[in-house]
Parts: C-alpha cells; structure tokens; sequence
C-alpha cells in the first residue's frame, strides 16, 4: 500500500466522524479541507455568505458539510453527509454523521463502509454517553482504526492535563472494547491546530497531526484474505458468434484470491467446479483478490442463479436458517417478536421469523439489559431469527460482507435493521 504520495495509484481511505452535538465535526472537516486547500472558491463565496446570513462574525467552516438548510439553521448535523477529497498522499471519502442520540442509525449507515472512525471529544466535557456509544458502534462494524480527536483544547487553556486525563479514561474505553489500532490528538478544529499544521499553542504534543495520521495510517483493507467468497450478482450469457457458449457469473468478490484452475463449491446446491477463466473488464486475468469485480467461468455447466455463492470447497462458510447476530433497529415502530421480515444479504435474499431477543445493549454502561427486551429505533440488539430457506454466511468480524445483511418489511419495502452476524 502506498503511503508516501509517490505512487501514481494513490490509495483510497474512506473514515467517519462521529462525536455529540456541537463537538465540531463539521468544523473539523471544514478546516481540514480548507488548510489543505482542497476547497473551490465559488464553495468559499457560499460559505461565507451563509455566515453572513446566520449572523456569523467569524468564518464557520462548518457550513461546508452541513448541507441540509435545517441543519445550518440549526447548526448542527441531521444526516450523513459525505465528502470527497484528495491530497498528493491519498484519496479520502468522508462520512460526517450526526450526534444525535436519536441519529444512531445514520451513525451505522455512514461507519459501515469506512475504514477509519474519527471520534471528537469536545475537551470541556470529556467522554459522554455518546462518546461510549460511537466507540461500541465502530467496535461493532469491525472498524479496526480510530482517531480520538479532543477539540476544543482553546476553551481549557490548551491544557496537557486536561488532554492526559481524558486520553486515559478513553484508553480505559479502548481496552474493554478492544479496539486494535486507537490514535489520540488534541486539537482546536476552530483554528487549525494539530489538524494540517502542527499547533504553536501545544508543542507539548509531538505526535502527528491530523491530516499527516491520515495520509500515512497502514489501512488493512482486506479483512478476509484467506476465505474464497463470491456471490453472484448476474449471469452473462451474450449470445453472439464470438462468445457463443459463454456464461459468465458476474459480481465482486467479497473475500480470499480466485484462480483460473480452483475448485469451487457452488452453494446452495453443494455442487463442485473449476475455474476455468476470470475476465475484468474484456479482459481474462490470472487472478482476482477482494473488492475485485469479475465475471468467474467454470468448466461445469451448473445451474447457477443470481444470489448463489462460489466458495472454496475446503473453506465453505456457515450453511443455516438459525441465525444470531446484533443489529441495529431503524424504524419507528419497534421490531417484532415472531414478526416477518425480508433479510438481503449480498444478492441473496430470504425470509425470516424473529424468533428472541437476546439482550439489548445499554449504552451507558456498555452492559447487556436482559431485562427490557422491547427493540425500538436506533437500539442495538443481539437477536436470534430463522430464514425461510437455508442461507450461508460468516461471522461478521471474519467478513464483513458475507456476515451483514439488511432488514426489509415486506409491506412498505422500508430498511428497518442492519444486522451482523454472531
């Protein structure tokens, strides 16, 4: 992975901010994106004049990500806003997520796909219910690197003690959750310290600043290397001269290295296979690793349809219709015990009956509540379903991929959970 700038296929980092109300999350981005010079001036002209329409004397660089004209009238952030931006180092894709209590799903939403969280602390207050929250959520979705900024250090005086005490109390935090890789900065997103440039006010902090922890920070991106996982979005049968008996299974591969010449399992059905090409855009390739999308052959002609799985026949995941896992509910009206819902996972969708609640999370205390089992919105659960047919899948922390999935109720089509598997 390329982490010096000096590659021309620059590596890409997609993080989430998260944080309480008025941490400075969208202050945070903002000035990153204008200390690095990574804002167009028709962006800076709007900036400014919302400002000048809220009353603001000072530049809020905030306005940036809060895009929704609630939110600036507010001056707080209601949904996920995603950003894009890039340096000689590295591409970026921020999710800026709310933090709001009651947001807790948007917090999900825009963790889910990131490799890194940015947590804020606002120095004043130090570690909240929601600082709790944010950290068990990005534990959950198997978010490996977190950055733990403490902002505001310009309201405490630029305190070192102040940032020592609330690092150890985190540290304490990162340890019960285990979470492999934390980073702590003391920053004034306000004024830019420690976020591009290192901080005048802090010289007693020598560790990195914020965009240099970012551009170099080794990102594991494939979590999976080992377990051969494909699910089948399409066939492709073309259907010309040139390609007369083609039939290629389209899709991108969630896991492990494929190779013309494997044998593979076809699942459901248990039905075993080689490999006999693998074609990237027109082209046949001799490999093909996770994230890679690709058209698989094989030498067996198998009836094959979308939502099936190709798996190494030594490795094969979890074949069941019992399934645990913790999910997060989405909806307003709480989950039902014995109700039905539509699970997709991947391509593959099946029914489902709710068949118990484990426990529910408190988040105050990071505890299992075994006791008040009612799942409403933005609750997190460990739950126990059964599928109308057999389904395959990992654990969620071997595969993020195979081991997520999405629940829909059949009657408004909405997505009222996201789960992980157990």
């Amino acid at each position: 992975m390329t982490i010096n700038g000096k590659s021309k296929n620059k590596s890409l980092l997609r993080f989430t901010t998260a944080g309480s109300v008025d941490d400075g999350k969208s202050t945070l981005i903002g000035r990153l994106l204008y200390d690095s010079k990574s804002i167009f001036e028709d962006q800076m002209e709007h900036i400014v004049q919302s400002g000048k329409r809220l009353g603001r004397e000072e530049l809020d660089l905030s306005l940036l990500t809060d895009g929704l004209r609630a939110e600036r009238e507010q001056g707080i952030t209601i949904d996920v806003a995603y950003r894009y931006f890039a340096t000689p180092a590295r591409k970026f894709i921020i999710a800026d997520t709310p933090g709001h209590i009651q947001y807790t799903r948007n917090m999900v939403t825009g963790a889910s796909t990131a490799d890194l969280a940015v947590i804020l602390i606002d120095a004043r207050k130090g570690v909240l219910e929601q600082t709790l929250r944010h950290s068990y959520i990005a534990s959950l979705l198997d978010i490996r690197h977190i950055i733990f900024c403490i902002n505001k250090m310009d309201m405490v005086n630029w305190s070192e003690s102040v940032f020592t005490d609330i690092k150890t109390e985190l540290s304490a935090l990162v340890k019960k959750l285990k979470i492999e890789d934390p980073h702590y900065i003391p920053i004034s997103a306000k004024y830019g310290d420690n976020v591009v440039d290192n901080s005048e006010n802090m010289k007693w902090y020598s560790g990195k600043t914020f965009l240099h922890l970012i551009e170099t920070i080794e990102i594991r991106k494939n979590k999976n290397p080992l377990h051969q996982r494909f699910p089948v979005q399409t066939i492709i049968r073309p259907h010309t001269s040139e390609f007369h008996d083609y039939r290629g299974y389209a899709g991108r591969v969630a896991g492990g290295v494929f190779r013309p010449g494997d044998e593979v399992t076809v699942l459901p059905s248990l039905r075993k296979s080689k490999i006999s090409s693998i074609d990237m855009f027109g082209k046949t390739i001799s490999e093909s690793i996770g994230g890679d999308s690709v058209a698989i052959s094989l030498e067996d002609q198998i009836d094959i349809s979308r939502g099936d799985m190709l798996a190494g026949s030594n490795d094969l995941p979890v074949i069941s219709q019992d399934i645990n896992l913790m999910i997060c509910w989405f909806n307003e009206l709480p989950m039902k015990v014995g109700g039905k819902y539509l699970i997709r996972m991947n391509s593959n969708e099946a029914g489902c009956i709710v068949k118990s609640v484990g426990y529910r999370m408190n988040i105050d205390t990071l505890e299992h509540d075994y006791e008040n089992l009612v799942v409403n919105m933005n609750d997190l659960a460990y739950i126990s379903i059964k599928t109308s047919k057999p389904v395959f899948f990992d654990p969620y922390k071997e595969n993020n991929i195979t081991g997520s999935m999405i629940f829909i109720d059949e009657g408004t089509n909405e997505t009222v959970a996201a789960g992980m598997v157990v």
